[in-house]
């Protein structure tokens, strides 16, 4: 299904102004990006919760993916990034644009997409890889020989004895297992809708984790 116009063109906007932005203040940006984000989930709710209690599902959130301060930056980021990438796709499928009021839908996959191309700017930086294939190119092969070298680098750097993002992976194939499951029903999308509310303050917790890093770096 072809995404809407005026989503479109948001992400147009969005991206230009990521790529006029210098440096890399991830954690502060995201957690005011979370707190949009989070505001725009509350305003999309169309039905009381407490009416879909039979359709609630535990889709095994994997915790110990956050690490806290065992986590490297660049892990750090790249986990972070895997969620917004995977809860980007997850309001993009074909059923979520009915489910949805469509504006509000629009603002939250665009300030998504902002943050997608914030974290893989930061990504870049912290892990030295060049040619960074965000919206000046378009090949969807170039963009994966760009995480697989992202994931080289962090393996090289023994950063961690498994693969966290690989929990995440497995985490979304759950939700959209139960969402085909439920043939995509008002309830399923309120449960995957309160779950995705859920994520956002390990999101938070693991960004302030990042801030901390950068202030220790930054002290005598």
């Amino acid at each position: 299904m072809a995404l809407p116009f005026s989503f479109l063109m948001a992400l147009l906007v969005l991206s230009c102004h990521s790529n006029r932005s210098l440096g890399c203040d991830l954690p502060q940006n995201h957690s005011l990006l979370n707190r949009r984000a989070l505001m725009l989930l509350a305003q999309m709710r169309r039905m009381s919760p407490f009416s879909c209690l039979k359709d609630r599902r535990d889709f095994g959130f994997p915790r110990e993916a956050f690490g806290g301060n065992q986590l490297q930056k660049a892990q750090a980021i790249s986990i972070i990034r895997e969620m917004t990438q995977h809860t980007l796709d997850l309001f993009r499928i074909e059923g979520s644009f009915a489910a949805w009021d469509k504006t509000l839908l629009d603002k939250f996959c665009a300030g998504l997409y902002q943050q997608l191309n914030d974290l893989e700017a930061c990504l870049t930086q912290e892990v030295g890889v060049e040619g960074t294939p965000l919206v000046n190119e378009d090949s969807v092969l170039a963009v994966r020989r760009y995480f697989q070298r992202i994931t080289l680098y962090l393996q090289e750097k023994k950063y961690s004895p498994c693969d966290p993002t690989a929990d995440v992976k497995r985490y979304f194939s759950g939700i959209r297992l139960y969402l085909k499951q439920k043939k995509y029903s008002d309830c399923a999308w309120e449960v995957v809708r309160g779950e995705i509310m859920s994520l956002f303050p390990s999101l938070t917790s693991l960004q302030e984790g990042l801030r901390q890093k950068d202030g220790d770096l930054g002290s005598p």
